[in-house]
């Protein structure tokens, strides 16, 4: 059996709370666990004493026993000092504008830089015949 320590949602609509539990990984996200080690508000300030309440024991348990956190309950194992810090994850392709979007940039800078040269043309006869 896969044991996962992971979140599972509660609350109502807009006003999420997780619970932080041991499951096997293949059971849905709020659905049957072994265990619960731990709860997690997000509504409450970074700083907040109960923002993430943790089981420290029975979470190096099962640890021990091979449960594998999931990338956010690592964070917060590793800021409660129960495991090394998680590396920070970085994607930078997330970031970058899609192909489509891409290919209009690129289109309206050829646009804008079309008119800009006509323009010192049109000008410049303009000027010429200003001074004459």
């Amino acid at each position: 059996m896969a044991l996962k320590i992971r979140l599972a949602r509660g609350g109502a609509k807009k006003r999420p709370y997780y619970r932080i539990v041991v499951t096997d990984s293949r059971n849905p996200r709020d659905g049957k666990f072994i265990e619960r080690v731990g709860h997690y508000n997000p509504l409450l300030p970074k700083g907040h004493d109960n923002r993430v309440k943790l089981e420290n024991e029975r979470i190096e348990y099962w640890l021990s026993v091979g449960a594998v956190p999931t990338d956010r309950v690592a964070r917060f194992l590793g800021e409660a000092e129960i495991i090394p810090m998680p590396a920070q994850r970085n994607n930078p392709i997330k970031g970058k504008p899609g192909q489509k979007a891409q290919e209009r940039a690129e289109e309206l800078a050829a646009a804008a830089a079309a008119p800009a040269e006509e323009a010192p043309a049109e000008e410049a006869p303009a000027e010429e015949a200003a001074k004459e």
